[in-house]
C-alpha cells in the first residue's frame, strides 16, 4: 500500500533501559586476575561436596574460577579460547600497589634516620 518511509522516532533504541542491562549486571562477572593469582599461591582451593554449586563443588576450574557440572564438561572448558587466553595472563607478574604508584609517578622518598645527640 504505501511506498514511503516508516515513520518512527530516531534513536528510539536509546530508550531501552533492558538493552544495557545484562552487561551491566555483576552475575556473569568472573574474579580478577589478582584475586585468582592469590588463592594460586595460598594453595589453591578445596571444596566439599556441596548441593548448591553446579556438580557438587568438585569440577572447579582455577584458571577461571568457575564450576563445571562434570569432567567432560571441564574438559571441553579447558579447550576453549577464553580458558587460555585466562592462562596466559595468569602467568605475567601480580600487579602490586608499588607498582601502580610508580606508574602514577607517585614515589615514596627514603630520608636517613635521623639520629639524636644527647647532650648531657
Amino acid at each position: 500500500m504505501g511506498t514511503g518511509k516508516v515513520k518512527r522516532k530516531s534513536r528510539a533504541h536509546t530508550k531501552k533501559k533492558g538493552f544495557k542491562k545484562y552487561f551491566l549486571s555483576t552475575k556473569h562477572r568472573t574474579k580478577d586476575i589478582d584475586q585468582i593469582q592469590d588463592e594460586m599461591k595460598k594453595g589453591g582451593l578445596k571444596f566439599k561436596y556441596d548441593e548448591d554449586l553446579p556438580g557438587g563443588g568438585q569440577f572447579y576450574c582455577e584458571a577461571t574460577g568457575k564450576h563445571f557440572v562434570d569432567a567432560a564438561a571441564l574438559a571441553a572448558h579447558k579447550k576453549t579460547k577464553a580458558y587460555k587466553k585466562r592462562l596466559k595472563a595468569l602467568k605475567e607478574e601480580q600487579y602490586t600497589q608499588e607498582t601502580a604508584d610508580f606508574g602514577a609517578g607517585i614515589t615514596k622518598e627514603h630520608l636517613p634516620p635521623v639520629s639524636r645527640e644527647d647532650s648531657s
